[in-house]
């Protein structure tokens, strides 16, 4: 019989890389895991991995582990929360990752909400960009995510996640009132020569927004780069910068800037995704309809 720990970090070497990285999400020292590894090796009776330059590489017959691995953790966190769920009663922990605009728009409310119907219930709350957010709880970092996708631009599609859309969101470009008046600015070809402030290269929304301005007949200059919408909006008020500017940012503050409607007016869609084998416990179901109230209640796309 197979170790099912060693077999895991087997599958957390698939997925990260490296030892040190697999050390580091499980708590682990480097040599432990070298010394489950090499253990698992002699169990199997073949070799499992290789090296490739900093990195690891699993062989066929490790990839073969890995698929069967996969499966058997999906079918005892799908026993878990069946046995959960038999208890009726949500409870324990959810960890869950979502990006800024997520967080400072949907946690206030929510976690009032949580607080006073489900006090057995903790959340264990990280901000995490998307893309990773998502890959991260295929990995079993996090239970749930709340992530974003852009018009024409999918989300990374993981097969062992599920999705279900919680709100759309309007994007828009956000100009001070001056500047708009300085540069007579009526469209997104009228900021060209500005400076622009957008969030990091790799990220959606900044693969999506300079696409935009392309489309729109020129190369933004982009002098301002950061993750923190906060900064964006301080940017886009004191007249240092144009960005386009989603209406999550607004809940619960007042609009201090010129909003600017795009062609075909744009949703981003802000959505959920959780493992399917998890995605039945009460605890998950609990959050993401706690998220689906307060989504409701605050209706981005009326901004």
């Amino acid at each position: 019989m197979l170790d099912l720990r060693r077999l895991r970090l087997l599958r957390e070497v698939k997925l990260r890389g490296t030892l040190a990285e697999v050390a580091e999400a499980l708590n682990y020292s480097p040599s432990a895991v070298s010394q489950q590894l090499a253990l698992l090796e002699k169990e199997v009776g073949v070799p499992l991995l290789r090296k490739s330059g900093r990195r690891v590489i699993l062989t066929p017959q490790a990839e073969i582990l890995v698929s069967h691995t996969s499966t058997v953790l999906e079918v005892l966190e799908q026993a878990e929360s069946e046995i959960t769920t038999s208890l009726e009663r949500p409870a324990g922990l959810v960890r869950l990752a979502l990006f800024q605009s997520a967080a400072l728009a949907l946690l206030p409310e929510a976690l009032t909400l949580l607080k006073k119907e489900h006090p057995q219930l903790r959340l264990e709350i990280t901000q995490q960009e998307p893309e990773a957010a998502l890959h991260a709880t295929w990995a079993r970092d996090y239970d749930l995510v709340i992530a974003e996708q852009y018009p024409g631009h999918a989300a990374a599609r993981h097969p062992e996640l599920d999705r279900i859309d919680l709100t759309t969101d309007p994007i828009r470009l956000g100009v001070s009132s001056k500047l708009r008046a300085e540069h007579s600015i009526s469209s997104l070809a009228d900021t060209a020569g500005l400076p622009w402030v957008m969030e990091p290269r790799g990220t959606a929304s900044r693969h999506w927004a300079e696409q935009a301005c392309r489309q729109a007949g020129f190369e933004p200059d982009v002098q301002f780069e950061t993750a923190d919408i906060q900064a964006h909006i301080r940017l886009v008020e004191s007249g240092n910068a144009v960005a386009l500017l989603t209406g999550l940012a607004w809940v619960g503050r007042k609009v201090t800037v010129d909003l600017i409607d795009l062609p075909g007016n744009p949703l981003r869609t802000v959505f959920t995704a959780a493992r399917r084998a998890s995605a039945g416990s009460p605890a998950i179901q609990v959050c993401r309809d706690v998220l689906s109230r307060t989504a409701e209640l605050v209706n981005p796309a009326a901004r």
